[in-house]
């Protein structure tokens, strides 16, 4: 056997025991049920991977809702896209807290949108649901934790719910099936770059 020969046997032999250990983990995983996924970290991308997620459902022909905490009143083309393939969208609308410099009335919007996120993890007809920015609500204490833990624990069993925004409680990682950190390395605003319409937001 030549020494290609002997490199492609050892290649395979390493793919086919890869692909064993893949097999068993696949047929061990037997529990269906609806997930619930946590995006934080300081880095950029959290909304943009939940929102992918949502497009991704979407595409299956799942039905899905989002809500969207800390956003403003500006051109969002999540929801230019998505709004038109019947997803709804509940915003929040004050803009980041140093813009409205208003607590009682941030604590208000957050109320109104809550409420709404609780009808949705209350519908059985909803697949997958994004909770954008959440977490920041949660560390604000304009929605309380224990009624976001008690909301999602008591959601339909194969409704599945994404949750984004830096710092998630510790409590809600523990309860997430899939938790995911980005993490910022490079940012072209720390550098003067501004925010470019279609890939920043």
């Amino acid at each position: 056997m030549s020494v290609e020969e002997t490199k492609q046997a050892r290649h395979k032999a390493r793919q086919q025991k890869v692909k064993q250990e893949v097999d068993a983990r696949v047929a061990a995983a037997t529990e269906e049920k609806g997930l619930l996924l946590i995006i934080t970290g300081n880095g950029k991308g959290k909304s943009t991977s939940g929102f992918g997620t949502i497009a991704r459902a979407v595409g299956h022909g799942l039905n899905c809702a989002v809500a969207q905490f800390i956003k403003g009143t500006w051109d969002n083309g999540e929801r230019n896209l998505l709004e038109k393939l019947g997803v709804e969208f509940q915003v929040m609308a004050t803009g980041f807290t140093w813009e409205t410099q208003n607590k009682q009335a941030d604590i208000d919007a957050a109320q109104v949108v809550w409420q709404e996120c609780k009808r949705m993890l209350q519908d059985e007809h909803l697949d997958v649901i994004l909770f954008d920015e959440l977490t920041y609500m949660v560390s604000y204490g304009y929605v309380e934790l224990d009624e976001v833990i008690e909301a999602l624990n008591n959601r339909p069993k194969m409704q599945s719910v994404i949750i984004t925004g830096r710092g998630a409680h510790r409590s809600l990682i523990e309860i997430a099936d899939t938790v995911s950190e980005v993490k910022n390395i490079k940012h072209a605003f720390e550098s003067g770059v501004k925010a470019l319409k279609g890939v920043d937001w």
